[in-house]
């Protein structure tokens, strides 16, 4: 039987949702369910989507996991750790499940070019290999001092988003508006000297447009979708898009409902209710595919398991497995076989090289 296409995410919260959601993704995706009926403490209980079997049953070989812990003055909107130390010792717990999960051999993370082509080597040998991830931080509110963030460069660390929701440390990020700063100039600078990748996700508009114009090295957004397509700060405009593909960056496509389809309200709209199929993850695509001429900047990146689950995704989506489903799909919207590859895993192999070197 012809292997399936290698799937690389570019962006999943693994470690959230093993250290804060409390669940082992070495279980299938049907037993964290299962255990989950009942609880209430969030919205997407019951309805989680991302496991390891499930990775594993898709080819989803290599994903860029996530540490994310925001930190949160009284007055933040959304809430967070009430210190940058308290949100650097969440980030230390993700961490270390990490390298436990990579000492186990269920995950292997990759820090330099020879991890990854002895991963791409290995990968499709055997149904229980491990999973190999590239480390990005999402909000680097808990990086305390710049010491930190060498502390993280050296223990895997290789792309950072310097804001998540609202105002940080650094930058300024979704649903807020402000300037970088010159503690967010100083941190491009430490992440540039370092080899890092910029992740320009969730940057508000002003906070960017400084972002981009300061860090000269690799360059991607990790989720993030079309503001001409669902017109809200969360995502990019066009003119935001064009800036990156001048960068030759990549930009993965989040699963988050609400960032697929206009007036999703959260809590009330439904995939039961509400058309929101892979087919809009494919809209998205192909709006900046037309952008740019090619295929050569979009890729996936699902967000899948970022605080919300089959309760606000895609209908056609039950699993992290089903990401397969675009095979068909892409090649019924007159994509090639090479455009699906370079979409499924070969631009993010690009970018990981670009920072790896």
């Amino acid at each position: 039987m012809k292997q399936q296409p290698l799937i690389i995410d570019g962006h999943l919260d693994l470690s959230m949702n093993a250290m804060e959601w409390n669940r082992d993704l070495r279980q299938p995706v049907s037993r964290i369910r299962e255990l989950e009926k009942g609880m209430t403490d969030k919205p997407d209980r019951g309805n989680s989507t991302v496991a390891f079997p499930e990775m594993r049953a898709g080819n989803v070989g290599l994903c860029f996991g996530t540490l994310i812990a925001r930190y949160a003055k009284p007055t933040h909107p959304l809430g967070g750790w009430r210190s940058p130390e308290q949100a650097w010792g969440m980030v230390q717990a993700q961490l270390a499940w990490y390298e436990e999960m990579d000492r186990q051999g269920a995950l292997r993370m990759i820090k330099n070019e020879p991890d990854l082509n002895d991963h791409l080597g290995l990968h499709g040998q055997e149904d229980s290999g491990p999973i190999g991830f590239l480390l990005s931080l999402e909000g680097a509110d808990s990086i305390v001092t710049f010491d930190h963030l060498h502390q993280l460069q050296a223990r895997g660390l290789r792309a950072t988003g310097p804001a998540h929701y609202g105002p940080g440390t650094y930058a300024f990020g979704t649903n807020s508006e402000g300037s970088i700063g010159e503690k967010g100039k100083q941190l491009l600078k430490e992440m540039e000297s370092l080899g890092m990748a910029l992740d320009v996700t969730h940057l508000c508009d002003t906070s960017f447009w400084e972002a981009m114009a300061c860090f000269r090295g690799v360059v991607w957004a990790s989720h993030s979708n079309c503001r001409a397509l669902v017109n809200h700060n969360r995502q990019f405009s066009d003119e935001q898009l064009k800036a990156l593909l001048e960068r030759d960056a990549v930009i993965g496509m989040p699963l988050d409902a609400w960032m697929m389809v206009p007036g999703w309200i959260r809590g009330k709209s439904h995939p039961s209710n509400t058309v929101v199929t892979l087919q809009q993850m494919i809209d998205h695509m192909d709006h900046i595919c037309q952008l740019a001429g090619n295929a050569n900047h979009v890729a996936i990146g699902t967000d899948l398991d970022g605080g919300f689950g089959t309760e606000q995704g895609p209908s056609d989506l039950d699993t992290i497995a089903d990401l397969q489903k675009l095979t068909g799909l892409l090649a019924e919207r007159g994509y090639s076989a090479t455009e699906v590859d370079a979409i499924f895993h070969g631009n993010w192999l690009r970018k990981m090289r670009e920072v790896l070197q």
